[in-house]
């Protein structure tokens, strides 16, 4: 693609250099520019792109985006190639000129599909993985983007981030274009709106799910959080549609300035979709939707929510409403969310993803509002490292408050100690409280000692990993599945 046709795509605030040249690809990694490549320079939060242009150019990189004016005119001293100078364009953001100009290389895939982005603290998987299933159950082809695992169609493509950077992003959606695909499904982090890697998508729909405290190690306060995330509503245009949820406080606040048709949804008051819980167990919940009545294999008040949202976007979408419950009364669970393993010894384990102190919450009453009376709940969670540290004292706090039996142990530390991790957590318990509550650093010990503790009509409570078949320890990446190991003591 010639540089002049691809820069259309962008505004650059100046260009030095020749704009006619063939451009054989984009890259924002340096190490992997080749001959007439395209490299964007961005400014990451450890490294600062700018500082590999001249390597970029040295392995014949045809022309440079950058944003920082004293990198532009280039030292005569570089290599060219083939005796022709590199051009570099200045733009005043370079990930938001990396989303657009991957956009416009990929054909704007975008543009040819029918695009939902899913946000919010929690729930995002559930629903954009389940929208995926029920419109591929009323037949039309679909791809998802999601953090346990991408498809194009019926193609599993591994998942490496919530959201892709933009080049892969694009990537996947033409891929998706190119199998005939009419429905596209993703789930949009806030890291992926700050970080422009959905700079040039074009949205029919925005979803949203609830806002609670997460990922304040990167956005500082919940208010940037909270604001980061309402981006995705006020870039709507005003044919597309917005589902939001009425009983989060931020659910109106996400809509105050989107110029898309906005819908609502509510368990507690009136919308636009509501719904209540007429019966509840482990197998599933009897809900009366919008009037009507409809039997689904999921659980818990939060996924009341959940389906409440699958069920008004599907209706956005333009499906029938009787069809889209036959569906809804067959979705599984998301691998990881919620799973239910039962034991012949009488006690069931629930294995979550719940890693934030509202989604423990959430799952530990589901669970006491389901098990029978008596029967002990025991919480096996642990926090991440690298991560927010303000959440673990909470998230310890809220386990025991829940729990007739709370184990602490590692979860995914990273970089950090787990010791540390665990005493974090321990700062959230008074020292009544620490007295009952064990402390296993190893975690498949801890999930160990909790099936053995376990009776029959207990219930185990594993938090924290869910669908993550590995932890990461001292930067080395280790297998480790909680399904795996609560199977180990089930029989």
């Amino acid at each position: 693609m010639k540089l002049k046709e691809l820069l259309s795509s962008i505004k650059p605030i100046e260009v030095v250099g020749s704009v006619e040249k063939e451009i054989r690809g984009i890259h924002f990694d340096s190490r992997q520019i080749g001959e007439g490549d395209l490299f964007v320079a961005q400014v990451g939060t450890a490294v600062d792109g700018h500082t590999f242009i001249d390597g970029c150019v040295a392995k014949g990189a045809s022309a440079v985006v950058l944003s920082k004016r004293e990198y532009l005119n280039p030292s005569p001293a570089l290599p060219s190639r083939e005796g022709e100078k590199p051009t570099y364009i200045l733009v005043e953001n370079t990930d938001k000129a990396l989303g657009l100009l991957a956009s416009y290389w990929f054909g704007e895939p975008s543009k040819q599909l029918t695009l939902v982005g899913v946000t919010g603290t929690n729930g995002k998987t559930t629903i954009a993985t389940l929208l995926y299933k029920l419109v591929r159950a009323l037949g039309h082809k679909a791809g998802l983007l999601s953090t346990v695992v991408n498809y194009i169609e019926d193609e599993a493509v591994p998942a490496t981030h919530t959201t892709p950077d933009a080049i892969e992003l694009n990537g996947l959606l033409r891929k998706m274009v190119d199998a005939g695909c009419e429905y596209a499904f993703m789930e949009v982090s806030s890291h992926a709106i700050a970080q422009e890697r959905i700079a040039g998508l074009d949205f029919d729909g925005a979803l949203f799910t609830n806002l609670t405290r997460d990922h304040i190690d990167y956005h500082k306060t919940f208010d940037n959080y909270r604001d980061t995330k309402k981006r995705l509503f006020d870039g709507l245009k005003k044919e597309a549609f917005a589902v939001t949820n009425k009983d989060d406080k931020n659910g109106l606040v996400m809509t105050q300035n989107c110029k898309a048709a906005v819908h609502t949804y509510s368990t507690r008051s009136l919308a636009d979709y509501k719904a209540q819980i007429l019966e509840e167990g482990f197998e599933g919940m009897m809900l009366l939707m919008n009037g009507k009545e409809v039997f689904v294999p999921l659980v818990g008040r939060f996924n009341v929510s959940n389906l409440l949202c699958i069920y008004g976007a599907a209706l956005c979408l333009g499906f029938e409403e009787l069809e889209v419950l036959r569906v809804l009364s067959t979705l599984k669970p998301v691998n990881g969310r919620f799973e239910t393993i039962r034991s012949p010894k009488g006690w069931t384990a629930i294995v979550d993803y719940a890693h934030t102190p509202d989604a423990v919450d959430n799952v530990i009453q589901t669970i006491r509002e389901i098990k029978k009376e008596g029967a002990k709940l025991i919480t096996v969670v642990g926090c991440g490292g690298n991560r927010d540290k303000g959440k673990r004292p909470m998230m310890a706090k809220i386990a025991k408050a829940g729990s007739e039996q709370l184990i602490l142990t590692s979860d995914n530390p990273r970089d950090e100690e787990p010791a540390d991790i665990l005493n974090d957590m321990k700062a959230g318990l008074t020292e009544e409280e620490l007295r009952s509550t064990l402390v296993i650093e190893d975690r498949a010990a801890a999930i160990q000692t909790a099936c053995t503790l376990a009776q029959s009509g207990d219930v185990i409570l594993v938090a924290g990993k869910g669908h993550e078949d590995y932890q990461i320890i001292k930067g080395v990446k280790h297998h480790f599945d909680d399904h795996e190991e609560v199977r180990k003591y089930a029989n």
